[in-house]
């Protein structure tokens, strides 16, 4: 798995995206060229029509506006086509204002990429990079199949790496940093 420190790899997928345009049909790609020089939350989901993974990625969702006010995008990954994620998106209630994209790495070479595939399951662990604007990894966390995330903790972690300052043990942005 990679890790931090490590170079993000390219990637070039094809995805529905976020907000009203998703429910439309129409597909886009996303690379990780797009939105260059932008920090990345790149989150992986086992798979679509499940039951804990709509949890994480509308909390994600819901905070899509958040990750924008600190110059950063949020991407949402799975195995699953892009046609079963507009299905997704348009017959649950959930995931219809949805305002992240929705990425499909059908051929698995993503998830594989980064070293996140459950085995197992043929799908991915619940995992979660934090990128910065040159495409090295600053923050990676992954979960086992059955336990969902804390987006605002990825929320949290993003401020601390983007304070370049120390940050103690649950601190939050606004507050006082470690003075070295």
């Amino acid at each position: 798995m990679l890790t931090v420190g490590d170079k993000f790899p390219s990637f070039n997928l094809q995805a529905v995206p976020g907000g009203p345009e998703g429910l439309k049909g129409e597909f886009v790609q996303i690379s990780d060229e797009t939105n260059e020089g932008k920090w990345k939350i790149v989150f992986f989901w086992p798979l679509d029509f499940t039951f804990v993974c709509p949890t994480e990625i509308v909390a994600f969702g819901k905070l899509a506006g958040e990750f924008k006010d600190r110059d950063a995008v949020v991407y949402g990954v799975s195995i699953d086509s892009a046609f079963v994620h507009l299905n997704w998106r348009l017959h649950n209630e959930d995931l219809k204002n949805l305002e992240i994209p929705m990425l499909s790495d059908i051929k698995r070479e993503l998830i594989e990429g980064v070293g996140v595939m459950s085995q197992g399951a043929g799908a991915a662990y619940r995992a979660t990079f934090i990128i910065d604007p040159h495409g090295i990894i600053r923050h990676v966390s992954v979960n086992d199949l059955s336990v969902g995330r804390n987006p605002q903790e990825i929320l949290r972690i993003l401020d601390g790496l983007q304070s370049d300052e120390l940050c103690p043990c649950n601190w939050k942005k606004g507050d006082a940093f470690i003075k070295a």
